[in-house]
């Protein structure tokens, strides 16, 4: 990756919906290099995917937790967590938990039923720390 795809990837990361004549206004880059550049940032990995961000309380999820995990991560980590609608990003982590997830719920009776299911579902796990969002200070797609 040189300084051309850096400022590509910056300017798709400030509006994923950006035109390749738009990204080559702006970085005085030709359209057809930007073009050929988006191309092959995403055969070889680097862009993964174009997505969009979304209102938490637009879409009903204005409530957000993070669960820490302790326990055998082999043993439930293929399971609903990685395809469950709430949870949106698992983390192997170091230290004295395993995993930590970020989750997104309509409100505090859902994310109470949700643990109460999840610990049910997986006995197997030695502990759980669970910590509610109280502001959103940064968060980037």
């Amino acid at each position: 990756m040189d300084s051309k795809d850096t400022l590509i990837i910056e300017e798709l990361r400030k509006d994923g919906r950006a035109s390749i004549k738009d990204i080559s206004k702006i970085t005085g880059i030709r359209p057809s290099t930007v073009h050929q550049r988006i191309q092959r940032l995403l055969r070889d990995g680097t862009i993964e995917k174009f997505t969009i961000k979304t209102s938490d309380d637009a879409i009903g999820e204005p409530f957000t937790a993070f669960l820490l995990i302790k326990g055998n991560t082999q043993k439930y980590l293929p399971s609903r967590i990685v395809t469950d609608p709430h949870v949106k990003e698992v983390f192997g982590v170091t230290g004295e938990y395993d995993l930590l997830l970020k989750l997104k719920f309509r409100d505090v009776k859902e994310f109470n039923d949700y643990i109460i299911a999840f610990r049910q579902e997986h006995p197997q796990i030695q502990a759980t720390l669970t910590m509610v969002g109280t502001a959103k200070i940064k968060e980037e797609v």
